[in-house]
């Protein structure tokens, strides 16, 4: 009952100071207000989220010629199974055109798909090319891929032959050639320049196959025969060379080919894309997930961008610790005025004074904490993750933490100006060294991350990050950083009970 008088007594003192609490409680919003205002969108994002490609699609299609199907299918079949079993299987593949057709579509999916396969790339879809150029003057995207009406067109005609297209020169592939543009933001060079390399590899590994496997599948036509005739050779050679049929030159073709597969075991000379053509083992997925386009939040506020989800927590336990200062002052003025020692001379226990005056703080601490995350919600749609009732633990374990560090401030200092030197000092150095006041612990190096460790600011911050932006909460992670914020707070009041004088 004793407690309990205390508790209401030092509540009235706190809730007495109307503009103290505004301020309290306004601050944090403040600065979240501002940062996340300013900040921009990659802030907070993991490295395969901010790192993607744009790609504006154009391109019309195009439909291959039958001849030409069935032609690669047989020397598909001539090298794989056998020459006669290839020649045989002849009216197979006229049965089921569409099923040898390379590519089995637009040549843009197989760009798409080798850009979704590359680590850490993310392709996001622009819907027009007016769009496209507002996101680069506006300099929310570095550069933009952009496949034209006649990509498909022009890369079905690559070829090393004299009456193919060449889309290769000294710097790699010559984009313009396969009707293909990197539309680049100047302001941003480094990152607009990793992104037409990007490109770059993923064109070479598109087109470089299907030129090799045309090239090679001419060894294998009869028409190769007849333009090996016309050369200075043998008298023998020219002689055989011209009383072949057909049949003949047809066979006589695959097997040079497959004589010449043997010479190079290595790679699949017929193949049609890099995996193939390597002998590396394909890709079963699809690769990385793609999306269009889609604005980080909304309105000049960006409501509902990533990044209230590490702002808002991240504010939220930094100002939970500047009550520091307010329980300190509140000691300091109670000594000072002697009613410290007023309560000495009463029949209390030592832990009823001490339970007395933490009890009113910690319910104040756990009130900013709930109206914070409530703000977050209401004010910039910051979603509470999967398993909201989590944070409820998460909130009481700081508030215990920054309580005790309060009361341990509170013990030591004996004036005012003690208190706003030690309480500020450690307020600004905890929040720094846990990556608090810069909004988010992943810009910290590796190292200093585990060093801030250290502090309480740190585990809090990880229950946040795990409850808030996972898309499967680890309970383990969230019960492990609060079982420690619980330990900091029992520590810092043990601390606090040793160095605790009730008089100045």
């Amino acid at each position: 009952m004793v407690i309990w008088t205390l508790a209401r007594k030092d509540l009235r003192l706190l809730v007495r100071d109307a503009r103290a609490m505004i301020i309290l409680l306004a601050m944090p919003l403040i600065f979240i207000l501002v940062l996340g205002v300013s900040l921009g969108e990659g802030f907070g994002k993991k490295a395969e989220d901010t790192l993607r490609v744009s790609v504006l699609d154009l391109d019309q299609g195009t439909e291959r010629e039958s001849a030409s199907v069935v032609r690669e299918a047989v020397s598909h079949l001539a090298i794989s199974t056998g020459i006669h079993q290839g020649l045989s299987g002849t009216s197979l593949v006229q049965a089921n055109q569409p099923k040898w057709s390379f590519p089995y579509g637009p040549w843009k999916d197989l760009v798409l798909k080798d850009l979704r396969q590359t680590a850490n790339i993310r392709v996001e879809l622009i819907e027009s090319r007016a769009q496209a150029d507002e996101l680069i003057r506006t300099h929310r995207r570095a550069a933009v891929l952009v496949l034209g009406p006649d990509f498909s067109r022009n890369a079905q005609r690559c070829s090393f032959l004299a009456d193919g297209i060449n889309p290769f020169y000294r710097d790699g592939v010559n984009l313009k050639a396969l009707d293909v543009e990197v539309l680049r933001d100047p302001t941003q060079a480094t990152a607009s320049a990793i992104i037409d390399q990007v490109v770059q590899g993923s064109m070479l590994r598109v087109i470089m196959p299907w030129m090799i496997g045309r090239a090679f599948e001419r060894i294998g036509e009869p028409a190769f025969l007849d333009l090996l005739a016309k050369q200075p050779l043998p008298g023998i050679v020219k002689t055989g060379l011209g009383i072949m049929g057909p049949a003949q030159k047809q066979q006589f073709s695959a097997a040079l080919q497959v004589s010449l597969q043997n010479l190079f075991p290595k790679y699949s000379l017929t193949a049609k894309t890099w995996a193939a053509l390597t002998k590396d083992i394909e890709h079963s997925g699809s690769g990385a997930e793609m999306a269009g386009f889609t604005e980080d939040g909304t309105g000049i506020l960006k409501r509902g961008a990533m990044r209230y989800k590490l702002l808002v927590p991240s504010y939220l336990v930094m100002f939970a610790f500047f009550l520091v200062l307010t329980v300190g002052w509140l000691f300091v003025a109670e000594r000072r005025q002697g009613t410290m020692q007023r309560l000495a001379a009463a029949p209390l226990a030592r832990w009823q004074l001490l339970v007395g005056k933490l009890l009113p703080c910690l319910a104040l601490s756990l009130f900013q904490g709930f109206f914070i995350l409530a703000a977050g919600w209401l004010i910039f749609d910051m979603s509470w993750g999967r398993d909201p009732l989590w944070l409820l633990p998460v909130v009481a374990a700081t508030s215990l933490a920054a309580m005790g560090l309060a009361m341990f401030v509170a013990a030591i200092a004996r004036t005012e100006t003690q208190v706003a030197i030690y309480g500020t000092l450690l307020v600004l150095v905890l929040a720094g060294l846990s990556g608090s006041l810069m909004g988010d612990r992943s810009l910290m190096p590796e190292q200093m991350q585990e060093l801030s460790r250290i502090t309480p600011h740190a585990w809090a911050l990880e229950a946040y990050r795990e409850l808030l932006t996972s898309d499967r909460p680890d309970a383990g992670i969230v019960l492990q950083a609060c079982g420690v914020l619980a330990g900091f707070g029992v520590g810092f009041l043990a601390v606090a009970w040793a160095f605790l004088r009730l008089e100045r």
